[in-house]
């Protein structure tokens, strides 16, 4: 029944319209004719002097008197001498003469011809300064990305900083088909942005993100700028890129990136900015893992993007005292965390300090005897948490050596030390810039699953555990794509007239188009009614939809182009809810005498199959129906 053809061209009409807002500030008015100036700065020493040798050249020769082919005294006229100069200085040498030259004349053209050359040479020279000058390619550079930035009609994130968070969702966007600006002071960065394998041409700027002329120049003012990112290194340039998004462009949503307590409340008064802190997030994460180990292993595959293999499953010890080394912002949350799961915690610190509000053993956390002084060979867990890896890994071998039963957290604060991590397997690892792409991604690739995230934990290990599972039958042990659908006049036109009847059920809208009594292996994490207020986790298929509810599916490539069909064709859903037969065609309902409405009249059947009674996961009842245990 589904036709890839009219699916892509149905969704091919219907696709969302770009969101055009006025310019709210012209932030780069001068920005655009830089490189001009350069150039006219630069060049115009050299094209004063060719002038003035054109000018005297072509005097000279018109004043010093000749003889012409009679044998009478004559002068060459203003034009003549600049026509024979032209040719002579630019070396053409088109040898055109009204007659002989006197002696006079020949010396003064001797003279034209070197003093041209000089001044050419002088005019080249100049130029190819200027084009190996530093200041010119940037304007240069300056004046193309503008250009290209101003051209785009599509929405884009721009991100300002390009370090390894917003590498990886620069990767991450670039396969869901989002387009991206990118600003960066590291001109090795944006190289690196020029090199990369990207499926768009990802337009790239060397320049300080905290001057806002150069956040207008990426296209902060751009109607299709969709939503700004701040995700460099200095707290304080996302600190200056938040509050001037925050200004100049209220009505986009801002994400960025901070460690500092301090700072992210300093965001938080330019108004609703999402403030993303790795090292508090860890601490929640952690504290998730120690309480509900099948809800982290979950929340965890969901944040890490779709293709990404299920994390495996921790087993920690929930009682018992937890040695944390390193006492900094990230030590210091973590201490709070786990003080707040209601745990034990010793701090070991190699320096002292009067703020510290625990128990602190003062040493080197490297040192097996500083670990064993803090009550190593009795705890139940271990985090190493400075900003050296070198001295994490060792505090992580000497934990493991003295008590290979604990649980072992680790920060790691290069990427370079990844493959060394990996060895080493720690139960939980921090990588800060891997935590903020993740809820980064989480949070604008899908809103919806931001929703999921955000209520993932308060629903109980059990829940998350059946969900896990239901995934894993469905999709594999790769996370499958993940995409929303809004029941609405562009994204489920076949629907329309349905859904205000309530006649249209979750269950029967997951058959599959070309046999109905097969479920689609999609499965359905969420259900946000148009209100926005009520929400509904994984949906049961006695679920009735109605006109502007969204949904958020996980499910392969093709059993979503399923569920599409289904939306957009209205023969298919005639035939996936009423198990009606009609062509899809005017021309072929004609010709079979069946030009009626293919879904009037008729009510969805529950009948004896297996989308009659669908596999269930529900809040607080969740069940595994015997289908999806077949393998994806």
């Amino acid at each position: 029944m589904s036709n890839p053809l009219m699916v892509f061209l149905e969704l091919l009409g219907r696709r969302d319209p770009v969101r055009r807002i006025p310019a709210l500030v012209d932030l780069a008015p001068e920005q655009a004719s830089s490189a001009i100036f350069v150039v006219m700065r630069r060049m115009r020493a050299p094209l004063i002097t060719l002038i003035v040798i054109f000018s005297i050249s072509v005097i000279g020769l018109s004043l010093i008197p000749g003889i012409d082919d009679q044998g009478r005294p004559a002068h060459i006229g203003l034009f003549d001498s600049f026509y024979f100069v032209s040719y002579t200085a630019t070396t053409i040498g088109f040898g055109e003469l009204p007659w002989p030259f006197t002696p006079a004349q020949r010396l003064w053209v001797t003279f034209t011809i070197y003093a041209s050359v000089i001044g050419w040479a002088y005019a080249i020279g100049s130029l190819l300064t200027l084009l190996q000058d530093r200041a010119f390619q940037q304007a240069v550079a300056l004046q193309g990305f503008t250009r290209k930035v101003g051209r785009m009609r599509e929405p884009f994130f721009l991100v300002a900083g390009f370090g390894r968070a917003g590498e990886l969702l620069a990767r991450d966007f670039d396969a869901l088909g989002q387009q991206l600006v990118v600003i960066d002071s590291s001109s090795e960065r944006i190289d690196a942005l020029e090199l990369g394998s990207y499926h768009a041409d990802i337009p790239g700027l060397v320049a300080d993100a905290a001057n806002p002329r150069n956040l207008g120049a990426a296209g902060l003012n751009h109607p299709s700028c969709a939503a700004v990112l701040a995700l460099s290194n200095d707290d304080e340039t996302n600190l200056a890129v938040t509050m001037a998004a925050a200004l100049l462009r209220p009505d986009i949503p801002v994400v960025a990136r901070t460690v500092s307590a301090a700072v992210a409340e300093r965001m938080h008064a330019f108004g609703t900015p999402t403030v993303v802190n790795p090292f508090d997030r860890f601490g929640e994460h952690l504290r998730l893992a120690l309480n509900a180990p099948a809800s982290y292993q979950l929340l965890t595959w969901l944040e890490a993007g779709p293709g990404a293999e299920l994390p495996k499953r921790g087993e920690p010890r929930r009682d018992g005292l937890w040695v944390v080394c390193g006492y900094g912002r990230f030590g210091r949350e973590v201490t709070s965390d786990l003080r707040a799961a209601g745990l034990d915690v010793v701090v070991v610190e190699s320096v002292a300090s009067e703020d510290h509000d625990a128990e602190v053993v003062l040493g080197d956390g490297s040192d097996g005897r500083v670990l064993l002084e803090a009550g190593l060979e009795r705890a139940v867990g271990l985090v190493a948490g400075t900003d050296n890896d070198t001295t994490n890994l060792s505090m992580l071998a000497t934990a493991r050596r003295h008590n290979p039963g604990l649980f072992l957290a680790a920060r790691q604060n290069l990427p370079t030390s990844a493959a060394l991590f990996e060895a080493m397997r720690p139960d939980a690892l921090l990588v800060p810039t891997e935590v903020v792409a993740h809820e980064v991604y989480a949070q604008l690739s899908t809103p919806l699953l931001w929703r999921f995230i955000q209520r993932l934990p308060a629903q109980g290990d059990g829940w998350a555990d059946v969900v896990t599972a239901r995934l894993r039958s469905s999709c594999g042990q790769q996370l499958p794509a993940l995409w929303k659908v809004r029941l609405d006049h562009a994204q489920a036109p076949a629907l329309e007239r349905l859904l205000p009847t309530g006649r249209v059920r979750l269950g029967d809208l997951l058959r599959s188009p070309e046999d109905r009594d097969r479920r689609l292996k999609v499965v359905p994490l969420l259900l946000l009614r148009e209100d926005g207020d009520e929400v509904v986790l994984t949906p049961d298929d006695d679920v009735v939809l109605a006109p502007g509810d969204q949904l958020l599916f996980a499910g392969r490539a093709a059993e979503r182009r399923g569920l599409e069909s289904t939306l957009v064709i209205e023969s298919g859903a005639a035939y996936v809810l009423f198990d009606r037969r009609v062509p899809s065609s005017w021309v072929w309902r004609r010709l079979s005498k069946d030009d009626g409405d293919p879904l009037g009249g008729d009510r969805p059947r529950s009948t004896g199959t297996r989308a009659a009674e669908p596999p269930t996961v529900s809040v607080g009842s969740p069940r595994l129906d015997g289908d999806d245990e077949e393998d994806a």
